[in-house]
């Protein structure tokens, strides 16, 4: 009995106030269990939100996703009316170009072939009528290639009737440096009185082209510029016909010279009006005045060359000179009219006389027939003793 006895009084009994501890690895959260992998690692589970805090986060980011989408509508709509911006500006860069490249044809076609030309018919009678040719074809090339630049021109749609009438227009003037250039030869001839009525109706095909261009072409532009926001620019203007005066053919001889003559102005205008007769020529011969003789090798068809020189103060149309060849009791009279002579200048009729016998004295009487208003007629006239043949 001592034995057990001893053994109970060794052994220390635990105290009955002593709180027994459970192992931290069974310790069991009463309100969240925890996470799968959470042990061991010291790591608290999350505390659940309170129902007032869940739905002020509902509301913010409902607030965010408004923003946003109203932002992403501003920037939408700034990009497309960025795009519009941009076509509209190349739209009206378009239009722009078209009037720019359409104004610089107008005045190239004033500039490069309607006044070249009305300078070089004002002028021809003081250059040869071959010159006076070559210069009108060089135009009327000039002109064909304005007609073809302003098909190859681009123009916007909204320009489209414009650039019908501009064609129009083009086509016109191409048009009438042709007819112009296929009657010259003839009217430069010596039959200008009979293509007078034909070179006044070329001048009707200028005077088209330009009422087409200052009626339509032009206005067309302008109002299309306007819709499109562009004010206050238009075409440069052109006027191919400058002077109505071509439109006439009882003066169109006149005009050619470039000054009104007293016959177009229906009355005699005060003031000196007379011609010269400044010489007669076989080619290259200066026949001297009787009683001179001049042996001229030629033949029985020679042109005699009369030089004519207005003295007065006015152009002077249809002067008339006259040329009279008389041998072995033969006469031959022709007579030749010039259509115009300048104040000032002289112009040379060429006159061929047919039938002249060879070898046997001829004289050659040439005269210069008064114009209206002439008063002293010395110095019109002039015999020549020739022998044709020697």
């Amino acid at each position: 009995m001592s034995f057990f006895d001893d053994d109970e009084e060794t052994a220390p009994r635990p105290s009955p106030k002593a709180p027994r501890r459970r192992p931290s690895a069974q310790r069991v959260d009463p309100v969240q269990p925890r996470r799968p992998g959470a042990a061991g690692r010291g790591v608290r589970p999350r505390r659940p939100q309170r129902p007032g805090v869940a739905a002020a986060d509902q509301h913010t980011l409902m607030v965010r996703r408004g923003v946003a989408a109203v932002v992403a509508i501003v920037v939408l709509i700034v990009i497309v009316l960025l795009i519009a911006s941009l076509f509209k500006s190349e739209k009206q860069q378009e239009m722009r170009t078209y009037n720019r490249e359409v104004s610089a044809l107008a005045q190239e076609s004033d500039a490069h072939v309607s006044r070249p030309l009305l300078t070089a018919l004002t002028g021809a009678t003081s250059k040869s009528a071959q010159d006076v040719e070559q210069e009108v074809y060089a135009l009327r090339n000039v002109a064909q290639t304005q007609a073809a630049r302003a098909k190859g021109l681009s123009a916007p749609s909204e320009m489209a009737p414009a650039q019908q009438n501009l064609l129009l227009v083009m086509d016109l003037r191409s048009e009438g440096m042709n007819k112009l250039a296929e009657q010259l030869p003839q009217a430069l001839g010596g039959q200008s009185k009979q293509l007078a009525p034909k070179l006044a109706g070329d001048m009707e095909i200028f005077l088209a082209s330009d009422v087409v261009y200052s009626q339509r072409v032009a206005p067309l532009i302008e109002q299309t510029l306007a819709s499109n926001g562009i004010v206050g620019l238009a075409p440069a203007p052109t006027r191919f016909l400058a002077n109505l005066g071509w439109l006439e053919p009882a003066t169109i001889l006149a005009r050619l010279s470039g000054q009104a003559t007293s016959s177009s102005q229906g009355a005699v205008a005060p003031g000196h009006h007379g011609s010269l007769l400044k010489g007669v020529s076989v080619g290259t011969t200066a026949l001297e005045v009787e009683p001179a003789v001049n042996h001229l090798s030629a033949t029985s068809k020679p042109t005699f060359t009369v030089a004519v020189e207005d003295d007065g103060e006015f152009t002077e149309p249809d002067v008339a000179v006259d040329l009279t060849v008389t041998a072995a009791g033969k006469q031959i009279k022709t007579t030749h009219v010039i259509d115009t002579i300048e104040a000032g200048k002289t112009v040379n009729a060429e006159i061929a006389v047919s039938g002249i016998p060879l070898g046997v004295p001829a004289k050659v009487e040439a005269a210069i027939q008064p114009v209206p208003g002439e008063t002293n007629h010395e110095g019109t006239k002039g015999t020549y003793l020739v022998v044709l043949g020697e």
